[in-house]
């Protein structure tokens, strides 16, 4: 396989892949990571030693790792190339490829922790309010807004949406997320009272008599990519005079954020969010704290 810069794919490169999408039902952006994370290292590897990947020992692993320094990748996006060669090289030695593993004594770069970026209230209702609902795209757009801040999902979990997740009576939708896990997510009565308007007066409107299994299609009706709703959510911050620095999980942070603030249990919050591991969801504490701190020394009078 060539990719698109002439570069010749490594075959276990793809078996790997595939192995883990049958093992662990990764989602494909999990897998493209580990894809252009290998094949970057792979690229490297011919064109400094003209080796392949399985045949490289520690000194290539550190020595690709300084490569990246030089180049000022960042600690974060190395760590995560040294957890795909982890994993791959874990496989080939499953696999019977090789015998010993090349990076099992090399230590990640130290991370220091950073904090998700986040929204006020104040904020957040801005941005709701920025969609003109009075056209059938703007009563979508502020819909999906909504529901993102409402439930937390991920943008790809909301974007994929069909109605058949959706259960009105019990005001909750029904999430495959990451690793196929199923979960029950609440929506809460504004959210579901734009949902309501939205399938009653805007829905039908764009599909204009054509059928899709998608929930919130685009113009095209079909599925709404996740880059289309970053784009989206970037207008509406815009619009709504927010100039501070925004992901794509900007509403998905809030509320994290917000629930905690608001004095909700963290593993409620990590049941709502969808993570495996507590650890993943304690960082919204510290964000949380430093709202609280924040609000501490600004409104205390020894603050």
């Amino acid at each position: 396989m060539e990719t698109s810069s002439g570069h010749s794919e490594n075959i276990f490169i793809n078996r790997f892949l595939d192995a883990l999408w049958m093992e662990k039902g990764l989602s494909e952006n999990t897998l493209s990571a580990y894809r252009n994370d290998l094949n970057g290292f792979s690229k490297w590897l011919e064109s400094s030693n003209k080796i392949k990947l399985e045949a490289v020992d520690a000194t290539h692993v550190l020595a690709y790792l300084s490569y990246r320094l030089k180049k000022k990748y960042s600690p974060r996006s190395s760590a995560r190339f040294l957890s795909s060669a982890r994993r791959f090289y874990a496989y080939l030695i499953r696999s019977k490829i090789i015998e010993s593993d090349p990076v099992a004594l090399i230590e990640a770069p130290k991370l220091g922790k950073s904090l998700p970026k986040t929204l006020s209230e104040k904020d957040v209702e801005a941005i709701l309010a920025a969609a003109d609902t009075n056209t059938a795209m703007g009563l979508r757009d502020r819909t999906m807004l909504e529901i993102l801040y409402a439930s937390g999902l991920r943008v790809s979990e909301l974007v994929s949406l069909t109605p058949g997740q959706i259960n009105l009576r019990q005001g909750v939708i029904r999430i495959m997320g990451k690793g196929s896990k199923e979960r029950m997510v609440p929506l809460g009565e504004e959210a579901i009272s734009w949902l309501e308007n939205y399938l009653n007066n805007g829905r039908a409107d764009i599909l204009k008599g054509t059928m899709s299994d998608a929930l919130f299609p685009s113009n095209r009706r079909s599925f709404m990519t996740r880059q289309t709703f970053w784009h989206i959510i970037k207008r509406y911050a815009r619009q709504a005079g927010i100039d501070k620095p925004l992901s794509p999980h900007t509403l998905r942070h809030a509320f994290a954020t917000h629930l905690l603030n608001h004095g909700a249990d963290l593993r409620v919050v990590q049941l709502l969010l969808g993570h495996s591991d507590l650890s993943t969801t304690q960082i919204y504490t510290h964000v949380a704290k430093a709202r609280l701190k924040d609000l501490h020394s600004q409104h205390h009078p020894r603050g």
